[in-house]
């Protein structure tokens, strides 16, 4: 199987050659800007001293400052971030934001250290990472298994390493720390809004369309609370620890307090058990992976059963897998639209940190919304023009349109 990183080259190639794309602009897309691998070394709670593998990938930054998140996860290494970095330049691009593309992590569990542990871990990170990020160099965000707590401690080991207090250093913080109203919701809230967008297109009503979503954490959980309040049945979710499924619905208010309880979705009363692979291939309108990456392929791409597929994972569907699902009809907005909510509510708390600003998360979402919708409808009119482009597929038609959109702004 592909590594993620040569899966994000050959999405870009197909783009490139649809478009006849300059040799010389596309070998600048295909490198990183700069690579730093680091060591981070950490004092355990034992006394010993562990060294971590660290990342920072800063891809592109034509459009202004890397922007992208910080993850903790076993699976983390350098292709993997070198395709996430690469994929923020071009949902960067989508979004219209003066912003490149950026992403890091370190490789680790984060569920076996201490809450100390964790702490030296992030300030660890800090130390190395500070004499290349910045306001106006590079910008990180919380992404897999980091948050506002994890982005302070970065902001205040930054500040006591460099002496500079820069408030727009990072995002994702906490609102009493300079963080942006809206930003914990933004990732599913703009994939709801691309949603809406979708339904509309395609004359869906909303009491009929089924909804399965992979993924309970911050963008599937609150997806799944805005297509329930929505009026749209939820049949479907999954977590890391599996799934429950209910052909008429399930109450996601409940599924949510008995996940807060349990920690797990599993058990839910009224639900049947389903795995998180038998839940992709359930016969529902909208399928929404929102988990991690690599979860179609062409192992299982044959068996998707779903109508329309709402991308809220950074890169969920690989190459061969986009190519069977368009076979097959299944059309699929693409992540780096789907779930650009994120890094868009992030530049805005760029923007009010660097303007001393403060909105409230009414003006937040209407910007978030009147940059994403137009976005859509952008795409869906572009991606129907061409009888050629429907060979290459609707996912990689609309990588198409972003990498013509981002060569006209840089």
């Amino acid at each position: 199987m592909q590594n993620q990183f040569e899966n994000a080259l050959q999405q870009l190639g197909k783009a490139a050659q649809a478009i006849n794309l300059e040799e010389e602009v596309l070998t600048q897309l295909r490198t990183p800007d700069r690579i730093l691998q680091i060591k981070v070394p950490v004092v355990m709670d034992d006394g010993s001293v562990k060294n971590f593998e660290g990342y920072r990938v800063q891809h592109n930054n034509w459009a202004g400052p890397y922007k992208g998140g910080l993850r903790y996860f076993p699976s983390v290494d350098l292709n993997e971030v070198k395709a996430l970095a690469l994929w923020m330049t071009i949902k960067c691009a989508v979004a219209g934001i003066p912003m490149g593309g950026g992403k890091g992590g370190i490789t680790v569990d984060p569920k076996k250290l201490s809450p100390g542990e964790l702490e030296r871990m992030t300030k660890s990170l800090a130390r190395a990472l500070a004499p290349n990020i910045g306001a106006q160099v590079d910008v990180p965000a919380p992404d897999v298994y980091t948050n506002g707590q994890i982005m302070t401690w970065i902001l205040d080991e930054y500040t006591k390493v460099t002496g500079k207090e820069e408030l727009a250093l990072i995002t994702g913080k906490p609102m009493d720390r300079g963080g942006s109203a809206g930003r914990d919701r933004a990732t599913a809230m703009g994939g709801f809004y691309v949603l809406k967008a979708l339904l509309e297109k395609v004359n869906l009503n909303v009491a009929e369309t089924a909804v399965a979503i992979q993924g309970f954490g911050n963008a599937g959980g609150v997806m799944a609370e805005l297509c329930y309040a929505d009026g749209m049945k939820v049949v479907a979710i999954s977590d890391s620890s599996g799934g429950v499924y209910n052909s008429a619905g399930l109450n996601i208010p409940e599924l949510i307090k008995h996940k807060q309880s349990t920690g797990s979705v599993a058990g839910f009363l009224g639900a049947e058990s389903v795995t998180n692979e038998a839940l992709l291939e359930l016969p529902v309108t909208i399928l929404v992976p929102a988990a991690l990456e690599n979860q179609i392929t062409g192992e299982n791409a044959e068996r998707i059963k779903a109508q329309y597929l709402i991308e809220l994972a950074n890169g969920p569907v690989t190459p061969e897998g986009d190519e069977i699902l368009a076979k097959n009809g299944i059309k699929s907005v693409p992540d780096v639209l789907a779930n650009s909510g994120g890094v868009t509510v992030s530049y805005f708390e760029w923007e009010q940190n660097i303007k001393s600003e403060k909105w409230t998360e009414a003006d937040v979402l209407a910007k978030l919304k009147a940059i994403i919708v137009p976005a859509f409808e952008d795409i869906w009119t572009n991606s129907s023009a061409s009888e050629m482009l429907e060979v290459i597929g609707f996912s990689t038609k609309m990588w198409i349109f972003f990498s013509k959109h981002f060569f006209a702004t840089s």
